[in-house]
């Protein structure tokens, strides 16, 4: 039987003494380990030119994106902030251009963190640079505890994909300094912190399968098996072209 092939466009990571300072390309092994438990094969690509993206998404059932780098605030005509951590501007263009490609031939996506935050600016939402600059800011979003554990509460419509998944409230792990502020017009907040940011957003068409959170659930998975539950679901949305 066939299994659903998920693409995962890697990172870039430079200045390992291990490495010798090369750049080596990776994802981490949170976002493999969830795939493959799910029953799909993880497909990790590299950085490439936005005129590949058509034939890296020709080849998966579904884009999944991850965290890493702050968005690049010039893609929303912003100056960068005082607090702006580092970018990477080619990976940025990079996965816009996989994102639409994947839209356009009708494959799902799961975006969490960074990814959830790309998607909005793709669109044309906005994000904040620093959750500092947020004025009702209550909640730590980078917390102090260790990642494998739920650090702070979230709100869920319970009737969004991710409410089915989590009920009405739940605790979530936190690691972010951007957040959305002005969200796009083609999603729908369905899940909020405490301090009312957006913590997860679902396409307004459902033909489009979009699915993401600002958590990290590939940090959480092998303690909670709802948050392993997302990687299923997603694989099984991926898989209904078999």
């Amino acid at each position: 039987m066939n299994k659903p092939l998920i693409g995962i466009p890697g990172n870039i990571l430079r200045g390992l003494d291990e490495t010798y300072g090369l750049p080596i390309s990776y994802t981490p092994q949170g976002f493999i380990d969830g795939i493959q438990a799910a029953k799909g094969v993880p497909f990790i690509f590299p950085i490439s030119t936005p005129d590949d993206a058509s034939y890296y998404v020709d080849q998966i059932d579904g884009l999944l994106l991850v965290g890493g780098q702050d968005i690049s605030p010039l893609l929303s005509g912003e100056e960068p902030h005082l607090k702006l951590e580092s970018t990477e501007p080619a990976r940025d263009a990079f996965e816009i251009a996989l994102i639409k490609e994947t839209i356009a031939q009708h494959k799902p996506i799961f975006a969490v963190c960074r990814g959830m935050q790309l998607l909005n600016v793709m669109y044309g939402g906005t994000l904040y640079q620093d959750v500092s600059d947020y004025k009702e800011l209550t909640v730590q979003h980078i917390q102090q505890t260790h990642f494998t554990k739920g650090s702070h509460t979230i709100v869920l419509d319970l009737k969004s994909q991710l409410g089915q998944v989590f009920g009405d409230s739940y605790v979530v792990n936190s690691y972010h300094h951007q957040a959305i502020k002005e969200l796009a017009e083609p999603f729908k907040a369905v899940a909020w912190s405490k301090d009312n940011l957006i913590e997860g957003f679902e396409s307004t068409d459902p033909e489009q399968r979009i699915v993401a959170v600002q958590w990290h659930p590939e940090l959480m998975l092998k303690e909670d098996i709802k948050m392993q539950r997302l990687f299923t679901d997603f694989v099984k949305r991926a898989s209904i072209a078999y």
